[in-house]
């Protein structure tokens, strides 16, 4: 074989690297520029880790000592509820960043670069992950700060992160298709008002069976009571049942009904 063949064999297959890593580089990158972004917007950071914090010291000290739940201490039966409240805020704010990136034409540009439109939101997704992981955080210390206890092993906390992982992702979604919808930063902000309500009408701050009638069938059939039933077992050691499979299913469902209309309103949108 000569040497300008084995160069030119050389060359192609360092080509068809480039060519198979190149989505993996852009996702890196859009993601890192996400996360910039969202640490310059310090008005925004701040209300999604530090209201659910407030609103949890909120129903724990004022609410919390009329409302009776199975646990012995409320701040036990509201944690699971105040980290979705948390994490569905923090990835509600996707919307608006998504929205802002196609009203301000930097997808044209990113477009003329080569860089594939899926990159770009894929970064705005990975991006509310990271958020939403710190919120998280923030939000099960001020819990352990005020009394809650849990004394399962390293394997439930786990799972725990992994289901609050699978439900930012499809909401993170869900947030782009409307950051997509939109067309103004402040139309975009609305998802995020919807979001913050699913937990309220759930058993994420009271029972059900406490409810009026009419809202109970919604209260147990809505995609956030299975996760919080999950997150509630798997913190105190309970057994989860069927919850853990139909959050699972609510989970997978919103984010391959997301990437398909996300996918099918960007190309709309950039046409």
């Amino acid at each position: 074989m000569s040497d300008a063949t084995s160069t030119r064999e050389a060359g192609h297959a360092v080509d068809d690297a480039v060519r198979h890593f190149a989505p993996l580089q852009q996702t890196l990158i859009m993601s890192r520029r996400s996360v910039r972004l969202t640490m310059r917007e310090v008005d925004g950071l701040l209300t999604s880790l530090f209201l659910p914090v407030m609103i949890m010291l909120l129903f724990v000290y004022l609410f919390g000592g009329a409302i009776e739940t199975p646990t012995a201490q409320y701040v036990d039966f509201v944690l699971p509820g105040v980290l979705l409240m948390c994490t569905g805020y923090v990835a509600a704010l996707t919307a608006t960043s998504v929205t802002r990136d196609m009203k301000e034409g930097i997808i044209d540009r990113f477009r003329s670069m080569g860089v594939a439109g899926g990159s770009v939101l894929t970064g705005h997704v990975a991006s509310s992950l990271v958020r939403s992981c710190f919120a998280s955080v923030l939000i099960v210390i001020t819990a352990l700060l005020i009394g809650f206890r849990s004394d399962v092993g390293a394997l439930k906390w786990l799972g725990v992160a992994g289901t609050l992982a699978m439900f930012v992702f499809g909401i993170s979604w869900l947030a782009a298709v409307f950051g997509l919808l939109a067309r103004t930063p402040e139309g975009a902000s609305g998802f995020s008002f919807a979001i913050m309500f699913l937990p309220y009408a759930s058993n994420g701050f009271v029972p059900i069976e406490s409810m009026p009638g009419w809202i109970q069938g919604f209260a147990a059939n809505q995609p956030v009571t299975p996760v919080i039933d999950t997150l509630r077992g798997l913190l105190h050691g309970t057994p989860v049942g069927s919850s853990a499979w139909t959050a699972a299913a609510w989970c997978a469902g919103i984010t391959a009904v997301s990437l398909v209309l996300t996918a099918w309103l960007f190309r709309r949108r950039t046409a």
